[in-house]
C-alpha cells in the first residue's frame, strides 16, 4: 500500500499508517491457529517528495500494490509566494497530484483519492478513525486479531536479552586481551552475539579493540 499526502503538514501521516496497519495486520496466524502470513506493507512520505521517489516503479514496474492519494484543497493560510508568475505552490501540489494520479490510471495502476478542505484538528482526527476503522474491518475479513503484536514483544524480549548479554560482557572485560569466543566461554553465550555486544562497548570507548585478519582474531580488553 502506498499513502500519497500532498501537504507537508501530513508528511508523518504516512508514518503512522505505517506503524498503524503493518502492526496490526502483519500476523503468522488468524484466530483459528491456521498458519496465514497476513499483513500490509505501507510506505509514503509525502506526495511531491514521492512521485521523484519510486512513483517510476509503481508506475512501470511490479504491478501488486494499490495507492491512497490525500488531497489537501486550501493551500496556505497565509498569502502565498507565486512561481512562474501565477501559479502558487497548491496550484503545483494540485497538478502533481492529478498528474500522477493520471500517470498510474493510464498504466492500468488504480488508486484511491481521498479529499479534506484543509489540516485541522478535525480533518485529521476524521482521516485517524477512517483508517483504524479500515484496519478493523480488513483484519475482520482475513479473520485475523488486529491488536495482539506478539512480533513487537518477541523484538522488545530479545532486546532485554541483548542488554543483559551486554552487562556480561562489560563485567567479562579486563586488561587480559580476550577474542568474543574466550568471552563467550567464560559467561555461557553466543560467540556472535557476544563480538556484537564488544563491539558495540569498543565504540563507545568502553573497551579497546584490536582487530586480526577475521573477526575469530579480533581481541577486546580495557
Amino acid at each position: 500500500m502506498v499513502v500519497l499526502p500532498y501537504k507537508d503538514s501530513l508528511v508523518l501521516f504516512s508514518k503512522y499508517l505505517q506503524q498503524l496497519i503493518m502492526e496490526s495486520l502483519g500476523k503468522s496466524e488468524d484466530l483459528d491457529g491456521n498458519t496465514v502470513n497476513q499483513g500490509l506493507a505501507v510506505y509514503g512520505n509525502k506526495g511531491s517528495t514521492d512521485q521523484h521517489a519510486y512513483v517510476q516503479q509503481l508506475r512501470d514496474g511490479l504491478h501488486n500494490f494499490f495507492a491512497t492519494f490525500i488531497e489537501v484543497r486550501k493551500g496556505r493560510e497565509k498569502e502565498s509566494i507565486t512561481v512562474d508568475g501565477t501559479n502558487t505552490s497548491a496550484d503545483y501540489l494540485q497538478g502533481f497530484l492529478r498528474g500522477t494520479r493520471r500517470a498510474l490510471y493510464e498504466n492500468d495502476r488504480h488508486s484511491v483519492l481521498i479529499s479534506i478542505e484543509k489540516v485541522n484538528a478535525r480533518t485529521l482526527g476524521h482521516l485517524i478513525a477512517l483508517f483504524e476503522r479500515t484496519v478493523t474491518f480488513y483484519a475482520s475479513l482475513v479473520n485475523v486479531n488486529a491488536y495482539h503484536q506478539p512480533g513487537v514483544e518477541a523484538g522488545k524480549a530479545a532486546a532485554t536479552e541483548f542488554l543483559d548479554l551486554l552487562n556480561e560482557v562489560r563485567g567479562n572485560l579486563t586488561a587480559e586481551h580476550k577474542s568474543a569466543i574466550d568471552i563467550a566461554t567464560a559467561i555461557g553465550g553466543d560467540p556472535e552475539d557476544v563480538f556484537h555486544c564488544a563491539v558495540h562497548l569498543a565504540a563507545n570507548r568502553e573497551a579497546s579493540h584490536t582487530r586480526g585478519e577475521n573477526p575469530m582474531d579480533d581481541r577486546f580488553f580495557l
